[in-house]
């Protein structure tokens, strides 16, 4: 009997370059954003999909079609079909909590497939981390033909860290930061999302200090320059256009524009020197799994997340 495989991409681009590639096999196209919003362990429950349509809706005003990603999602349904699923994510945490969440749909739906990982992020004679529709053809078959059998433990530490994220202390993750796995940039991703809550200090997320760094070292002409200077610069994020808008328009009040371009003001300066906690002004009330961002605050000092105190100065 033949091999049949089902393919989950990260999105429609990998999904489009598959097919132009001849891959023939089932593919299911993966189009969530879990890194942001409130999300339950249960995924494609009602209340999951309830949750997620609200927060896309109200932070990002995109109407979430839910139907069509319930029909999406009933490929899993016919799983018997399938010898292997092959999961094609990569090396930033926006693609780290989606596999995350799909590794735990799978284990939701009793789905006991051979699961192997396509993943991209270094590559040989590359100078920076690529994703896997950046690469050729003969790159990303490359990847392919090296792709890794996920192991049981694998699996067991992908579904903890779904419900640790899920929950509502994200120091817990702590721990799985140096636990060996076959998910080479895990300890990365996990690193740079608890610097996704204010420095204790400044109240700036490492991204949020590293855009306005990047309008203190460089002529940026317009907003829309510094966006791709900061879609460009943002290490182990992945994050896509509309976040990147969003954070850029919460951090407005750090720097002037004019016909010249964009200049770091005053307050901007004292931002990165730390002088003040700025975090209630950005009021970036971002909902990460189980915690509420303005909740928690990142500790330099005890390497760790440690709760806000309010009006700090």
């Amino acid at each position: 009997m033949a091999k049949q495989i089902l393919h989950i991409t990260n999105g429609n681009a990998l999904t489009d370059y598959l097919r132009e590639l001849d891959f023939k096999d089932d593919i299911l196209t993966w189009q969530e954003m879990l890194c942001e919003g409130p999300t339950v362990p249960a995924i494609a429950s009602d209340g999951f999909f309830e949750l997620r349509s609200h927060f896309l809706k109200e932070h990002y005003d995109i109407e979430v079609d839910t139907q069509e990603l319930k029909e999406e999602l009933s490929k899993l349904d016919e799983s018997e079909k399938y010898s292997e699923i092959h999961l094609w994510f990569e090396y930033d945490l926006f693609c780290h909590i989606n596999l995350l969440g799909v590794i735990n749909l799978l284990h939701q739906k009793d789905i006991d497939k051979p699961l192997y990982l396509i993943c991209s992020g270094r590559v040989e004679g590359e100078k920076n981390l690529k994703g896997l529709a950046e690469l050729t053809p003969e790159q990303l078959l490359n990847h392919y033909n090296k792709r890794i059998l996920l192991t049981n433990k694998d699996k067991e530490l992908a579904i903890t860290l779904w419900r640790t994220y899920c929950g509502k202390d994200h120091n817990i993750l702590k721990p799985y930061i140096v636990t060996e796995s076959n998910f080479k940039y895990m300890s990365n991703c996990l690193k740079a999302h608890l610097k996704r809550f204010p420095h204790q200090k400044s109240g700036l997320s490492v991204l949020e200090d590293n855009i306005l760094r990047l309008v203190r070292d460089n002529e940026i002409k317009s907003k829309h320059h510094l966006l791709g200077y900061s879609l460009n610069y943002q290490g182990y994020y992945g994050f896509g256009d509309t976040q990147h808008r969003r954070l850029i328009e919460k951090l407005n009040i750090f720097f002037d524009e004019d016909d010249t371009g964009l200049k770091l003001n005053r307050k901007g300066h004292e931002a990165l020197l730390r002088k003040y906690n700025f975090a209630s002004e950005i009021n970036n009330a971002m909902v990460y799994g189980g915690v509420e961002r303005l909740g928690f605050q990142f500790s330099v000092e005890e390497n760790k997340l440690v709760k806000t105190v309010l009006h700090v100065n």
